[in-house]
């Protein structure tokens, strides 16, 4: 059995990380910065514990030695990416990271853009850029080319954990506080308040108001591989507010799987030439989602069902409709034209 370092594995999202990769038959090999957490948790599912430090290259050598690949789920990107980027190349190995974090992503596609040579590099293999990166896509149709593409998250509510907090603030302080959209073909940092507007999502959603330009990192996912000039990310009232108050408690295990109640609709809109096609994902608990993502992206590119190498998003990377479509078990998608059949 293949084994697979994870980097994080002890914080929220990458325990379900972990669980996911032994539930596909890899061996996690659980890694980060905290030695007392990560050696419970080796403790707990009889795991072998290599702590790391982003600031120690050689531990970080130690933690990836023998993995077939290493999956980063430890924000704030900003400082992790790098490092683990780094090591993953010394180690001749591919990286997949699970960033929300714009600026964090945008670094990854500028810094190693000429140094990945025939390695992969897969940043934001998560729940925000490459879910809705392959949705996108996958409404394409094998166009490169669209006028628009609007992605809106109808999230039931957002109960955001301590990682999720730690690297907003990272990104908010890289920004000096300024928001952030995707238009004229390049990133633009605004000081006004983002627009609010209603959002037509499909049954059972139905209509909801939403923060308009609420950018997450299919800002930086999209463009990085299609010709889009424009890519508006929306974002439910609700789920918008529960993450902005700070008394907004962490996700609370509500089945036996460790997810939330929260529950979830990704709407994504693609624009040409008075076209439109249409995307839609249903599921439950975006940090749990993020699993599936990124251990399926493993699979793939250890199987050799990739399509470049070097650093590329998911929907630039895999077969988006076949990508989608083995997420099923965990996800409800529909695409248009018979990509994949309703769920």
């Amino acid at each position: 059995m293949q084994k697979v370092a994870v980097f994080g594995a002890y914080g929220h999202t990458g325990r379900f990380v972990v669980d996911e990769l032994r539930e596909r038959g890899f061996v996690p090999v659980p890694s980060g910065r905290d030695t007392g957490k990560l050696k419970a948790l080796a403790a707990e599912l009889d795991l072998e514990p290599r702590p790391a430090s982003i600031d120690d290259p050689a531990s970080l050598d130690r933690a990836l030695a023998g993995a077939a690949a290493v999956i980063n789920t430890a924000g704030p990107f900003a400082a992790t990416a790098a490092p683990v980027i780094e090591a993953a190349l010394r180690a001749g190995i591919p990286y997949v990271d699970v960033a929300a974090e714009i600026e964090a992503n945008a670094d990854t596609f500028a810094h190693f853009a000429d140094r990945a040579g025939g390695s992969v590099i897969v940043p934001a293999m998560a729940f925000f850029g490459g879910f809705g990166d392959l949705l996108a896509t996958a409404a394409l149709d094998g166009r490169t080319e669209a006028d628009e593409v609007h992605v809106a998250y109808g999230l039931s509510g957002w109960h955001p954990t301590r990682g999720t907090r730690a690297a907003g603030a990272v990104s908010r302080g890289r920004r000096d506080g300024r928001r952030v959209r995707y238009t004229g073909g390049r990133l633009e940092y605004r000081d006004d308040e983002p627009p609010t507007l209603e959002w037509p999502f499909p049954a059972p959603l139905g209509p909801r108001a939403v923060i308009g330009e609420y950018a997450m990192a299919d800002v930086v996912t999209v463009p990085s591989h299609l010709s889009v000039p424009e890519v508006r990310t929306y974002m439910t009232v609700e789920a918008a507010r529960d993450m902005a108050n700070p008394d907004t408690p962490p996700p609370a295990a509500a089945d036996e799987r460790g997810r939330s109640e929260q529950t979830f609709m990704v709407d994504v809109l693609v624009r040409s030439g008075g076209t439109e096609r249409r995307a839609v994902a249903r599921g439950r608990d975006i940090y749990a989602v993020t699993a599936p993502l990124a251990v399926e992206a493993v699979d793939r590119i250890l199987t050799g069902r990739t399509r470049t190498t070097g650093v590329a998003s998911a929907g630039e990377l895999f077969d988006a409709p076949a990508f989608l479509q083995a997420l099923t078990p965990h996800i409800t998608v529909d695409l248009p034209y018979g990509l994949l059949g309703a769920h």
